[in-house]
């Protein structure tokens, strides 16, 4: 009887634990989500008494190799981000920050090889070079080049997967421009 008591003690001792370490790892989990989502998009290093105004212009294509509405799509996300994350007024020009550049490429490359011998992923990318200019600052003036990537089986079509694909390449485009321009990372 002692020992089927001490087993049972030991049980209950050993779920106490694992459930004080799930709360607390559940704990740091939200802690570590909370602090990184926080620190996104705070616009925190803008000083608005000095900086008012963006001026973004539309990324021209300057790739080989295109797709008709990543244009569009690209400079649409990117004034949405600044409007969505910012209280900069964005005006045509004159701004006290200033974006332009260009989409420079979008390829696709095999990226692995199936045990037959055949691609079984395709990567697909694409560059944007930026030119950042701060009216306020001259100092964060800047020119650079930001680049996204993902990939998609080979098994399916570009034409199937592009828009999809090709949107969360601008997303991420836009999430490192804001980020290296005025976010300050």
């Amino acid at each position: 009887m002692m020992g089927k008591i001490n087993k049972y003690h030991r049980i209950k001792r050993w779920v106490g634990r694992f459930i004080v370490g799930a709360t607390l790892f559940a704990i740091h989990c939200s802690l570590f989500t909370s602090c990184s989502v926080s620190y996104k998009f705070n616009g925190a290093s803008i000083d608005y008494s000095k900086t008012k105004t963006i001026q973004i212009a539309d990324f021209p294509i300057r790739a080989n190799y295109v797709w008709g509405p990543m244009a569009p799509l690209f400079n649409n996300q990117l004034k949405d981000t600044y409007a969505n994350h910012t209280k900069l007024i964005q005006v045509k020009r004159n701004g006290d920050l200033k974006i332009e550049g260009e989409i420079t490429q979008y390829n696709q490359r095999n990226k692995s090889v199936s045990s037959e011998g055949y691609s079984a992923q395709v990567e697909l990318s694409m560059t944007v070079n930026v030119r950042f200019t701060n009216n306020v600052n001259h100092s964060e003036d800047f020119e650079r080049s930001f680049t996204a990537t993902t990939t998609y089986e080979s098994t399916q079509s570009l034409n199937a997967v592009q828009e999809e694909l090709v949107t969360q390449m601008v997303k991420e485009l836009t999430d490192q421009i804001f980020n290296a321009t005025v976010a300050n990372w």
